[in-house]
């Protein structure tokens, strides 16, 4: 998954591919504090008939660092993506986000539901799900909202660039815990973000994902009753701290079709289990794939 660079009137963006170019496109759209690069595990064991197309996201990988925090809602990083594949000739295609990636994977859903042939998400809440949100954010309150510090950290004006500048590599390990220290996330990949994040400018593009979901949540909140069209596939590592089980609950009411599969993991859980990831995914896209 070789990176190359895409001039779109949006901006510059970094594009990785695999695959065979003239295969249905999977879109796949990474997390923070990750690019593209988290893909490249999932890539190895995707079906090869398939060409993958994995973008990094505004703010993070080696794409533009916008400073304008409003350039982050999740709406507008979607009409990015949907500028970059416009330009990669892409009409239909499959679409995968994790972590932030998800978000922004329902966005492009919501707004070119009729070029998304099937949907799948990873680790993340689904936006339209108002009340399983709402369950899970009470038991995460009642719990001190611990997992959710670096969020508030991030928030905070000016904090995250004075702080994280030249202590990259300690804020991305740690983000990795115990699976990036005993290599299930490969040594190559925790390396990448480091770099990534050491990038100018990087500890505010980064933050502004979180700094953005004030203007996020209004969005969301006139949400509650729209359903995905397309068939989806949620696939949540279970071992996550924050993306507890009740993000879950109602998930059935936000789709036309929804498939639920578990896999033990963290919340990386496309590089803790790659091989497990692409197999669900293989056979979610395998009924489609010729059409």
């Amino acid at each position: 998954m070789k990176p190359r660079k895409i001039n779109v009137p949006r901006g510059l963006f970094t594009v990785r591919e695999a695959g065979n170019p003239d295969g249905i496109p999977v879109v796949m759209l990474h997390g923070w504090p990750e690019s593209a690069y988290c893909w490249v595990g999932v890539a190895t064991h995707i079906d090869p008939s398939l060409r993958v197309i994995a973008p990094d996201l505004r703010g993070l990988g080696d794409s533009d660092r916008t400073l304008d925090v409003k350039a982050y809602q999740k709406q507008e990083l979607a009409r990015d993506v949907i500028e970059i594949i416009d330009a990669l000739d892409v009409d239909v295609f499959f679409l995968v986000g994790h972590d932030w990636g998800g978000i922004v994977a329902q966005e492009v859903a919501l707004l070119i539901p009729q070029r998304v042939k099937k949907l799948v998400l990873m680790n993340i809440p689904v936006i339209t799900n108002v009340a399983g949100s709402l369950k899970a954010r009470e038991i995460i309150n009642s719990r001190g909202s611990v997992p959710l510090w670096y969020q508030y950290f991030q928030q905070q004006p000016g904090l995250a660039e004075a702080m994280i500048k030249g202590n990259e590599e300690i804020w991305i390990r740690y983000f990795f815990g115990k699976a990036g220290l005993e290599g299930i996330i490969p040594p190559d990949a925790i390396a990448e973000y480091i770099r990534c994040y050491s990038i100018e400018n990087t500890p505010a593009t980064g933050a502004s994902y979180y700094r953005a979901m004030q203007y996020d949540a209004r969005r969301w909140a006139t949400l509650g009753g729209t359903k995905f069209s397309m068939p989806a596939l949620y696939i949540h590592g279970t071992l996550d701290s924050v993306i507890i089980p009740e993000y879950l609950d109602h998930i059935e009411d936000c789709f036309d079709s929804i498939q639920v599969e578990t896999i033990t993991a963290a919340h990386f859980v496309q590089e803790e289990k790659p091989r497990e990831v692409a197999q669900l995914m293989n056979v979610f896209f395998q009924k489609e794939k010729h059409t």
